[in-house]
């Protein structure tokens, strides 16, 4: 049996009614930009963060680069992050001329780690920016702390975070203001590009709306500097409206399908995914570790299992982001871009296509070395 790392065509189809209706009802307004639908999906998509304002933007790399423009980052200022994921985050940093510093990551959860955010800082930090990697948050309480005592803003990259949530308290309403990538494979995704920026703080999601059209306070007149052309669309809107009615659920089958890999992978030499008890993770990505990763990578592909890694080549090791690499070594980072490994793990998938996962792993662990 072959089982897909992904499959949007699945998720599509038990809501193409509804997406038909709700798309049919865009074309027919004859409004398509920032109009109604786009109004509708920020106040619930806000309302689902726990956050006062949500405002919707091109993608989620604009988000971040909008977002770091309304605490005031720019030339020569550094924004602290990690470099154990994709490259956009550090993409929108370098593009206000600003610079990455890139601390090390906890070996459990993959995330920030908070012990090492003091030694980074300097008189030249303008913001944190940890990411919730694969669907876990990062320690936002512990973070948060630091940041504080620091006077510094902290940037939420909640791309993969959708829903995930502390002692209760949701992704995007913990910081001073939050990303979001609406990419289509992301727990929430649209059919194209989108994304958005929530926020409990008037003056940055007043910054943030004018950032995200030129820079305009009203129709014509630019107030605000360094805008962007940056709108999440109608047809968009609407679908990821649409969508958002659907999320918890699909996120209670990606945690369902993670439970059950951990148990049947449990006497396992590999290292799985945390997921604590008191948490709420989104699991967008199910990812494990083992030193031999490209063997049981191969093996897995060979046998029709669909995975990929996340993510092979650490940010400051990128040709283009080398001259940010740290004078202090990331060896956590270093070592999870050599042993991390992502199985699937969408909604869609069928229990039949879990047990298949499961018995070809345990079958290719069994002939891994020691």
């Amino acid at each position: 049996m072959q089982v897909p790392f992904g499959d949007f065509k699945r998720q599509i189809a038990p809501i193409r009614a509804e997406l038909d209706q709700a798309i049919a009802r865009v074309l027919d307004s004859g409004a398509y930009i920032l109009g109604p639908e786009v109004r509708a999906f920020e106040a619930h998509f806000a309302r689902y963060c726990q956050a006062q304002f949500c405002i919707g933007v091109a993608n989620g790399t604009d988000a971040i680069q909008i977002a770091l423009v309304a605490l005031g980052v720019g030339v020569g200022d550094e924004v602290i992050t990690v470099a154990n994921t994709g490259v956009p985050g550090t993409a929108a940093i370098v593009a206000l001329g600003a610079i990455p510093v890139f601390v090390d990551v906890d070996p459990t959860s993959r995330n920030m780690d908070a012990t090492l955010i003091a030694a980074a800082i300097t008189p030249r930090t303008k913001a944190i920016m940890p990411v919730h990697l694969y669907g876990l948050m990062a320690d936002m309480p512990a973070i948060l702390a630091v940041a504080r005592a620091h006077h510094i803003p902290v940037v939420e990259d909640c791309a993969q975070a959708h829903g995930a949530s502390i002692n209760g308290q949701v992704a995007g309403s913990w910081g001073d203001v939050a990303a979001f990538s609406f990419y289509p494979s992301k727990n929430l995704g649209a059919i194209g590009d989108g994304g958005a920026i929530t926020t409990n703080r008037e003056d940055i999601a007043l910054k943030v709306q004018r950032l995200r059209q030129y820079g305009w306070e009203r129709k014509y007149f630019s107030t605000e500097p360094n805008g962007l052309n940056s709108r999440l669309d109608e047809l968009q809107a609407v679908i990821l409206d649409v969508k958002l009615t659907h999320l918890d659920a699909g996120t209670d089958r990606r945690n369902q399908i993670a439970l059950e890999y951990n148990r049947q992978f449990a006497d396992l030499p590999i290292q799985l995914p945390l997921i604590p008890t008191d948490n709420r993770v989104v699991h967008h990505l199910y990812v494990i570790q083992t030193p031999h990763r490209d063997n049981l990578l191969a093996q897995l592909k060979e046998r029709g299992i669909g995975c990929d890694i996340h993510y092979p080549l650490p940010t400051h090791k990128q040709p283009i982001y080398q001259q940010y690499a740290p004078t202090w070594s990331l060896p956590v980072t270093n070592r999870l871009a050599d042993e991390v490994l992502s199985l699937p793990n969408f909604p869609e998938l069928t229990d039949a296509e879990v047990a298949q996962v499961v018995a070809v792993v345990r079958q290719v662990v069994s002939t891994l070395p020691a």
